[in-house]
C-alpha cells in the first residue's frame, strides 16, 4: 500500500511536466515570431539608409567650403575625396594632392568624439614642397620633410570649441600625431605614429 502511494505521488509530480514544456515552447515560438518583423525592418533600414561618413571644411585662406561624403557602402567615394582634396590644396600654388584617407578617418572619429558635424576650419593642409621649403626658411617650427607635403597632415580649429578641448579629444583617439599651437589657435593632426607635442 505504501508502495502504491509512492507510485501515485511520483505520477502526480511528473504529470504537469509535459504540459509545462509545451507551454514554454509555445511561448518561445511566439517570441520568435514577434521578433522576425523587427529583424526584417532593421535589415530593410540598413539597405535603405547605408552608413556614410561625411566631413565639412572651410579653407580659411580661400574662403572655399565643402561638405562631402567620403565613405559609404564600405568604400571610399572618389567624388567626395576629390571635392575635399580641392578645398585642402596648397592655396599658395594651387597644387592639389591626394590626401591620405586615414586622415579623413581621424577627422571623422574626432567629429564623432566631439558629437558635432560642424565644419573644420583649415589653417593648412596639403603643402607643395616649394611652399614647405619657404615656410621652413621663415620658421624653425616647420619640418623640412613635413607630413603636409605628403597629404598626411592638417592644421585645424573648430569654431565654438576651446582649442584645449579639441586637443584633448584628438589625444583620446590615440590615432597619429597631435600638435598643439595655442598661440596660433590650431591643432595639427597627422597619420604618423601616435605622439604629441606643444602646449
Amino acid at each position: 500500500m505504501i508502495r502504491n502511494l509512492l507510485n501515485q505521488t511520483h505520477v502526480s509530480e511528473t504529470e504537469p511536466e509535459p504540459s509545462r514544456r509545451r507551454f514554454l515552447k509555445a511561448g518561445l515560438g511566439a517570441c520568435t515570431l514577434l521578433t522576425l518583423p523587427m529583424a526584417a525592418t532593421s535589415v530593410h533600414a540598413a539597405i535603405k539608409r547605408p552608413f556614410e561618413k561625411k566631413l565639412s571644411f572651410l579653407n580659411l585662406h580661400t574662403g572655399e567650403r565643402t561638405r562631402a561624403t567620403f565613405w559609404a557602402n564600405g568604400r571610399y567615394i572618389p567624388e567626395g575625396m576629390r571635392a575635399i582634396n580641392h578645398v585642402l590644396r596648397d592655396h599658395r600654388t594651387g597644387d592639389r594632392f591626394a590626401i591620405d584617407p586615414d586622415l579623413f578617418d581621424i577627422l571623422h572619429q574626432l567629429q564623432y568624439r566631439l558629437r558635432t558635424n560642424q565644419e573644420f576650419h583649415v589653417v593648412s593642409a596639403y603643402r607643395s614642397p616649394a611652399t614647405n621649403a619657404k615656410l621652413a626658411e621663415q620658421s624653425g617650427g616647420v619640418a623640412k620633410n613635413s607630413m603636409h607635403t605628403h597629404g598626411k597632415a592638417i592644421d585645424i580649429r573648430l569654431p565654438g570649441r576651446k582649442l584645449s578641448d579639441l586637443r584633448a579629444a584628438a589625444l583620446s583617439l590615440q590615432m597619429g600625431g597631435v600638435g598643439y599651437y595655442p598661440s596660433s589657435n590650431f591643432i595639427h593632426l597627422d597619420t604618423g605614429r601616435v605622439r604629441f607635442w606643444g602646449g
